[in-house]
């Protein structure tokens, strides 16, 4: 094994410094003060060609082809200070500090605190088989780690071992199972003494494994590491303090999420089932969407499965329409549009050797070469041999699309479906992709045909629809795949853990920057989910950015919202919350895909100060900043636990009982149950006018603030549909709430889209009391005693005691505007504590 054990020189290079080892020669740029690139190559030459970095202070063999999405910065010209043990680098915000020997770097704050540390002596090495490793001295009692992309399991990885090889793993374990679908290298480390966050990002596509502290040596202090099969170790260290800092500067790196169009965030009904009928799917079809609308069951997208693609032999042929199932699928399309209903076919890469148009593909050269670079590679495929469509070429890429175009697009949706994207079933990984001109190996490249695959689809959109927003949907992905697709985590097994885990999943993806994801509900593999497990699924399915039911069930049933008659009110009640959240969702999505933060977060994500957060695995989480929401996930359950962190307080929604922070509590539940906290600086907008986001409009806001303290928050609206927002076409409220004897909600507006909405009722949080008056725009407005005239009314005030609520309604006001809502001491003569 050659290793990096001593320090042999150090030179100033354009962006950064060169270092050489008595192993690897090692570049170091930094890219900013917060994030540094360490860079060590064992071949020594550093090429420098990735279809991942979005930020680069460096030039790319690939940078004509990502345009845009890549922005090159100046690198910082960082000075050192240099002594007979080490040399060090100190940008402001945190120090880099290189041991000369025993070699290795660590990374401080500027209060001296050690955020990161090589394992001295044992820091970078590359063993006989050419394998790639990296090792990091931990703590195994207060060091915290979180990310990894797509993972089952606990949310704290501490302890395990996780292979990054995607497979097609349908039905997989929901705590153990490993690897699944994704390949995201990257990571945060949290200390619970320190609470300082960083982020370890492997600029590494092959195949890899993290080992978090399950190894151990005792010739070493405890460790975890990085091995990939492959390549060079090019990390790069991002420096928080905060978790949000680090997420934020992950994805300046690697993409923020796309941003999709609204409609993406309605109710998907899927399941195989549908579309393996003999004849006539789409009446089928036609009839599910009805009985959607029957059963008043929201429905946005519907996922049309592959055997809308098959032949007389009943194998998948992606483009081909069978026409005995679908007999016009112009027709087809154009009807699902005009309920509503937007229709995403889906597409797999594989294609057999009697798929209608192989020859087509011949023609082009699309197709993944064999280790000699001459003939097509062969895999295991659905029904035989197949080959595969090379994304990392050109020619590969405009194939697929002309057919996408053709077949998919243009009969009416803006819509892709990628499905079984993660290249595995190629066993031999010295088979050639084209890599853009330059050629490289399946080993590097297999998992960035998703993200290639993801990149054409976009492309496609645009060219067909140049004003309209893409929505892309993918399987497997590497870091980046946010900048194109929403995900979601495979063929989830039907269990009782699984909804509860894949929360964990969820929150892990989006600490990765994907934060449009989401897991099947009721779950696709196994018989149909009983009838409480599917409830306590949609309950929570429902938090969900990605909103699917989908199955391939073998006890021939198809998973369905309506399937268990005893529970459809409670059914009904869960997705009408979804739709009623869509205002806070939508805004949520657009934070997203500008800032890069998850929608639904760890607890951790906003207590970064209270270190219980980071210990317990009470599969809570936080929607937004300002909900916490505690679903039930037990069998029979009458009760459930979970904590609530300190640094705020906390409002049970159900019944609006306020609960101190820093504290397990314990509240009754049953089976309608969706445990949902309130924090004492919320800003929630919702709506009851949607029940089709293509055909409703939001023409009444609601607005719950808690007056409590001090807080902020972003109403996004635009026509969600286009591309206009980038022209300005948007609208942002700016909604600032301040407490003190009065809570003045300031409300500004940026962008030039005009909102829909006329009414507005607002809910201030007060428990002590009722106001004493309430002002709109230096206009104070009308009590009203009782709830039905309030009711009546257009405008005016009312106190709900049995909530402790001060509802405010009137009609919405286009320009800037304040509320005071006046919690001054008064008696009933009027005189205020002031007077």
């Amino acid at each position: 094994m050659i290793s990096a054990e001593q320090f042999v020189g150090l030179r100033k290079i354009e962006n950064g410094y060169l270092i050489e080892t008595n192993g690897p020669m090692i570049k170091v740029i930094f890219l900013t003060k917060d994030i540094v690139r360490i860079r060590a190559s064992f071949d020594k030459q550093f090429v420098e060609e990735s279809y991942v970095l979005t930020l680069t202070a460096w030039k790319d063999r690939l940078d004509a082809l990502l345009g845009r999405e890549r922005k090159h910065i100046q690198a910082l010209d960082v000075p050192y200070e240099e002594s007979e043990q080490d040399i060090c680098f100190d940008t402001g915000t945190m120090r880099l500090k290189m041991c000369k020997q025993p070699f290795g770097f660590m990374l401080s704050n500027q209060q001296g605190e050690v955020l990161y540390s090589d394992l001295p002596g044992r820091s970078f090495a590359r063993d006989q088989l050419g394998r790639v490793y990296h090792y990091n001295e931990i703590d195994l009692k207060t060091d915290h780690f979180y990310g990894f992309g797509e993972k089952t399991g606990k949310l704290d990885k501490k302890g395990r071992r996780m292979m990054m090889c995607p497979k097609d793993a349908i039905g997989h374990d929901p705590e153990h199972g490993d690897p699944l679908y994704k390949h995201i290298p990257f990571y945060i480390r949290i200390n619970e003494v320190s609470k300082a966050a960083v982020g370890l990002f492997y600029h590494n596509s092959y195949d890899a494994v993290f080992d978090m502290g399950c190894e151990i040596s005792g010739y070493w202090p405890r460790y975890s590491y990085y091995m990939a099969d492959g390549g060079d170790i090019d990390l790069f260290l991002i420096h928080g303090p905060e978790v949000k800092e680090v997420v934020r500067r992950y994805t300046d790196l690697t993409g923020k999420q796309a941003f999709p169009p609204l409609q993406s965030l309605g109710y998907t009904a899927s399941t195989m089932y549908y579309a393996e009928l003999k004849e006539n799917c789409d009446e089928e079809i036609y009839h599910v969407i009805d009985k959607h609308r029957k059963e008043c069951i929201p429905i946005d997208n519907f996922w049309l499965a592959s055997g809308y693609s098959t032949g007389e032999d009943n194998l998948r042929y992606t483009f081909h329409w069978n026409k005995k199932k679908f007999p016009d699928p112009d027709a087809f399309f154009a009807r699902m549009n005009q309920r509503g209903v937007n229709v995403i076919p889906n597409l797999k890469p594989g294609v057999l050797s009697h798929h209608p148009y192989a020859g087509f593909y011949e023609e082009h050269q699309a197709f993944v070469k064999d280790a000699a670079g001459k003939e097509d590679a062969y895999g295991t495929w659905w029904g035989g041999k197949g080959r595969f469509i090379d994304f990392t070429s050109p020619k590969g890429r405009n194939a697929w699309k002309s057919l996408l175009k053709k077949e998919i697009l243009e009969r009416g949706t803006a819509t892709v479906w990628n499905d079984n994207c993660e290249y595995d079933s190629i066993t031999d990984r010295d088979a050639v992709c084209d890599y853009d001109g330059t050629h490289g190996t399946l080993a590097e490249l297999k998992i960035m045909q998703s993200n290639m695959m993801a990149y054409t689809g976009r492309q496609a959109i645009d060219e067909v629809y140049p004003e309209k927003r893409p929505y892309i949907i993918s399987r497997a992905g590497f870091a980046g795949i946010q900048r194109y697709a929403q995900t979601w985590a495979g063929d989830n097994l039907t269990d009782w853990r699984t909804p509860k885990f894949n929360i964990n999943t969820i929150m892990g993806m989006g600490l990765c920057g994907v934060a449009n994801n989401g897991c099947d509900i009721g779950g696709f593999a196994g018989s149909a989910p009983e009838a409480e497990l599917l409830l306590r699924w949609i309950q929570n399915g429902i938090f969900q950015p990605r909103f699917v039911i989908n199955s391939a069930n073998d006890d021939n049933t198809a998973t369905e919202p309506w399937m268990y008659e005893e529970n459809i009110t409670w059914v009904r009640e869960a997705y009408q919350l979804r739709y009623r959240l869509l205002p806070y969702m939508y805004s949520l999505m657009h934070e997203a895909s500008t800032v890069g933060t998850p929608i639904i977060r760890p607890l951790f994500f906003e207590f970064q100060s209270d270190a219980e957060c980071y210990r317990r695995e009470d599969f809570t989480f936080m929607f937004g900043a300002g909900m916490l929401v505690a679903n039930v996930f037990d069998k029979g359950a009458t009760k459930r636990k979970l904590y609530l962190p300190k640094g705020a307080a906390w409002y049970y929604w159900k019944t609006m009982e306020k609960y101190e922070g820093g504290q397990e509590i314990e509240i009754p539940v049953d089976a309608f149950s969706i445990p949902i906290f309130l924090r004492d600086t919320v800003i929630l907008p919702m709506t009851q006018d949607i029940f089709n986001i293509m055909e409703d409009k939001m023409d009444n806001l609601e607005l719950i603030v808690s007056s409590d303290r001090d807080s902020a928050f972003t109403l996004y609206e635009d026509d969600g549909v286009s591309k206009k927002y980038l022209e300005g076409m948007y609208l942002k409220t700016h909604i600032a709430v301040r407490n003190t004897k009065k809570c003045e909600i300031d409300f500004t507006h940026e962008g030039s889209f005009s909102s829909a909405i006329s009414q507005v009722l607002l809910k201030v949080i007060n428990k002590q009391k009722g106001a004493y008056w309430v002002s709109i725009a230096g206009r104070r407005i009308k009590q009203y005693l009782h709830a039905d005239r309030f009711g009546q009314a257009k405008e005016g005030w009312y106190y709900n005691p049995s909530r402790g609520e001060v509802y405010v309604k009137y009609v919405n006001i286009h320009t800037d505007y304040q509320i005071v809502v006046s919690f001054e001491k008064f008696d009933l003569i009027g005189m205020s504590e002031d007077e």
